[in-house]
């Protein structure tokens, strides 16, 4: 998943980075109103004028312009600093003559998808204008240290075209698919389950679907993306989910899955602890998955992808889902996430299981 990853924020990168050298007009700055603070400095922000921007944060935030910055556009090759706002909607709260509250959505667009952001944000008169108090989010400093590494690591090597060692090169590893569930929901048919790298070495995994109609002739055929680990250690067992969108599973006669795996070095670093876990309801209304994230290791991760496997009473799978975590993840320090959980599915929820894929850019 790394490689693939790395070259789609890379060709990301180099778009951003063009819109921002090009794009030379200067959004409003008008603060009339709280609402309108906010969405001056959310212009400024989407335009990547971090000095127009700054100018609307109130004194009383107590922010630094870099941590500021920072704040809005990443940093430490996370996810953020390879996404660019794209829109928001505002609404107020509460409003009197020397402050506010405005609640803000904003959708930011991402290499792997949209990613959405709610504040609720104060606002107060300074000046004679409008400015937004920013809740900065204060990053842990790691102090030195030393972290001893003691982990698993698979190399390979490969045949040569003068070595005379046969005609094959290391068989790719035994992959097995070891529990499946279909369903049906919002018009497409979903199938998820769970599969185990039954070998001693790692593999990239993917695993294809085809449903096969009636007429026993197959009705569509996909494969898994984002709801894997892709790269699935010896024994180590990853979910899986495969969308059809737009099926119906009264007109499925049968599904034919094939699991693929490829022979590729892999190691057991890092290792990413998962804590405080625990099904809550948001703001929204709606049901999620929240813990905290804790790099055991000594170096970063820069992009980190949580996938939560929902099992019943029974222990089948009835949901697997994921999300990305915007903020690299510093050595020893803990970062919430939050994974959604269908509030129809949710009551029939027993147990779960949170496992995390990882891209670091300073590893192979």
């Amino acid at each position: 998943m790394g490689r693939v990853l790395a070259i789609v924020l890379a060709v990301l990168a180099v778009v951003l980075i063009g819109t921002a050298t090009v794009r030379t007009d200067t959004p409003s700055t008008s603060a009339n109103s709280p609402e309108a603070a906010v969405q001056s400095l959310l212009d400024n922000a989407k335009a990547r004028n971090w000095e127009g921007a700054y100018q609307l944060v109130a004194k009383q935030s107590n922010a630094e312009r870099n941590d500021f910055v920072r704040d809005l556009a990443g940093r430490d090759g996370s996810l953020r600093t390879y996404s660019s706002l794209q829109s928001y909607d505002t609404k107020v709260l509460r409003e009197t003559d020397s402050d506010a509250m405005v609640r803000t959505n904003i959708q930011w667009s991402t290499a792997v998808g949209a990613f959405y952001d709610t504040k609720d944000l104060k606002v107060v008169r300074e000046d004679n204008i409008w400015r937004v108090v920013w809740p900065l989010e204060k990053q842990a400093k790691v102090p030195p240290q030393v972290i001893p590494v003691n982990y698993l690591r698979w190399d390979i090597v490969q045949r040569g075209s003068d070595d005379d060692w046969g005609a094959q090169n290391v068989e790719a590893p035994r992959v097995r698919i070891v529990s499946m569930n279909a369903i049906e929901r919002d018009n497409s048919v979903i199938i998820m389950g769970e599969l185990v790298n039954e070998d001693t070495v790692p593999g990239f995994v993917t695993v294809g679907a085809t449903l096969v109609g009636k007429d026993g002739n197959p009705l569509a055929q996909e494969s898994s993306f984002d709801k894997i680990s892709h790269t699935v250690l010896p024994k180590e067992v990853s979910p899986f989910r495969v969308d059809f969108p737009k099926q119906k599973l009264a007109n499925v006669k049968s599904v034919r899955m094939q699991p693929n795996a490829l022979l590729v070095p892999a190691s057991a670093d890092p290792t990413i602890g998962v804590l405080h876990q625990r099904i809550e309801t948001n703001a929204a209304g709606k049901k999620v998955l929240r813990g905290e994230l804790v790099n055991q290791s000594g170096q970063i991760v820069n992009i980190p992808h949580v996938l939560a496997t929902f099992y019943d009473n029974a222990g089948k799978v009835i949901w697997v889902n994921d999300g990305y975590v915007d903020k690299a993840l510093q050595p020893q320090t803990p970062v919430p996430f939050a994974v959604d959980l269908r509030d129809d599915i949710a009551p029939n929820v027993q147990s779960y299981r949170v496992s995390v894929n990882e891209y670091s850019m300073n590893r192979q």
